[in-house]
């Protein structure tokens, strides 16, 4: 079983959009029993809230479910449980590192890293507006991310 956790700071716009579209991808291949999947936020300020509406609409335009997620916070134990935990930007993985201190098992990654552009973050669409390049690169990062995962199963 792989586990996989996505974060970003509130856990309503880029982790759960990278949530939803990676189980698609997963569920398109017949892979769904391999893995867990989910998000968080390294942040409390969104705790309890569903996913934002630009992210849902995008989603939907692309045929993907979101189902009623509600924003939740990473825990510490998150650290143990999960194999990877995909940021969408480096202050999330200063975040995550705060919460769960140093990542002493080389399972934090940004989700571009996956991809030819290593080391850049996922744009945030609450600041700029724009979900549709936050789709692009978070289903590019995903991509990335799930041909890695598959040279191992």
């Amino acid at each position: 079983m792989i586990k996989v956790m996505f974060v970003c700071h509130g856990n309503i716009c880029r982790s759960p959009m990278a949530e939803f579209v990676f189980k698609h991808m997963v569920r398109e291949k017949g892979l769904e029993k391999e893995f867990i999947i989910n998000s968080s936020a390294t942040s409390c300020e969104e705790l309890g809230n569903p996913v934002h509406r630009g992210t849902k609409k995008k989603l939907h335009e692309m045929g993907i479910p979101c189902g009623d997620h509600r924003a939740v916070r990473l825990t510490k134990e998150d650290y143990d449980f999960y194999d990877y935990i995909v940021a969408m930007d480096s202050n999330n993985i200063r975040n995550i590192e705060r919460i769960t201190g140093r990542d002493i098992k080389n399972k934090v990654y940004l989700l571009l890293d996956f991809t030819d552009r290593k080391g850049q973050s996922i744009a945030d669409p609450w600041y700029t507006g724009n979900f549709d390049v936050t789709y692009e690169d978070i289903n590019e990062g995903c991509q990335g991310l799930l041909n890695k995962i598959c040279k191992y199963l």
